[in-house]
């Protein structure tokens, strides 16, 4: 194959990824052939792609095994391992991949254009991520919720305000008196942006990390161990970005994020029957 081939376009009278297509009861794209696509051309490093999309995959309850089939296929003459991709696990690897690479972002302006209830293609990378992003903030959550217990946090809403004041620099009713926002009953982190969303992600994973590397227990210590994890993220931010995170816009509903997804999904899963 050409590594050079230009795909991803519109031009009937040229060449285009749909042309590369394989057919077995249903369509489906090699990895290694999107690898060149994109422009990789190491399988090694391309994997961290997949995995990512994979990843995204599991996040949206969407059947992995449905879009991304691991295989072993003759190679010139060598047994090497590739996946079987489905349109819609293609279009997730792009999303995920390097948009300074030219290859990258022209196919995720070709897969935008198929999906058709996309705005713009930067957006929804950045969509993609972010859904990753915020399912990560669950899962550390969670972990830092049971160390904090086992070392003796009875009352966990203010150990959670804690991390939160030093962050943000008020308490978590402040901040969302101050976003405007109002939705009872539902969390602030499903309306966070990616980079957001990352603080608060990197706030929680240096919070665990200094509890255990202190050995710091009971309720008083934790909280102030998360108010001065909070407050280095935000000194950190002030630093590289002069951006304070109670100064970044409030996004759409990720609920909804996830919804127009799958609806991605099964226009894809359409177009493959």
């Amino acid at each position: 194959m050409d590594n050079q081939l230009e795909i991803f376009h519109f031009d009937k009278n040229k060449t285009s990824f749909e042309n590369f297509c394989r057919k077995n009861d249903i369509i489906y794209w090699y990895a290694r052939d999107l690898m060149l696509f994109l422009g990789y051309y190491d399988y090694k490093g391309f994997k961290r792609i997949i995995n990512k999309a994979i990843s995204a995959c599991m996040t949206l309850d969407i059947d992995v095994s449905e879009n991304f089939k691991q295989i072993e296929r003759d190679i010139e003459g060598k047994k090497e391992k590739d996946y079987k991709l489905s349109r819609f696990a293609c279009y997730l690897a792009a999303m995920n991949g390097d948009t300074k690479k030219q290859k990258v972002a022209q196919a995720q302006a070709y897969f935008v254009a198929i999906a058709e209830s996309f705005r713009n293609y930067l957006e929804e990378a950045r969509n993609i991520e972010r859904v990753l992003i915020r399912n990560e903030v669950t899962d550390r959550e969670k972990t830092l919720s049971g160390t904090a217990n086992e070392r003796g946090v009875y009352n966990y809403p203010l150990f959670q305000n804690a991390g939160y004041r030093g962050l943000y620099n008020m308490n978590l009713n402040d901040l969302k008196n101050y976003k405007g926002f109002d939705k009872k009953g539902r969390t602030l982190l499903d309306f966070m942006g990616k980079e957001e969303l990352a603080a608060n992600l990197f706030r929680l994973t240096q919070t665990e990390l200094k509890i255990k590397k202190e050995n710091i227990k009971g309720q008083k210590p934790l909280e102030a161990a998360a108010e001065i994890a909070g407050v280095e993220v935000r000194k950190t931010m002030k630093q590289i970005s002069n951006i304070l995170p109670e100064d970044l816009e409030l996004v759409e509903d990720i609920k909804k994020v996830k919804t127009s997804i799958k609806r991605t999904h099964k226009k894809f899963l359409k177009q493959s029957n």
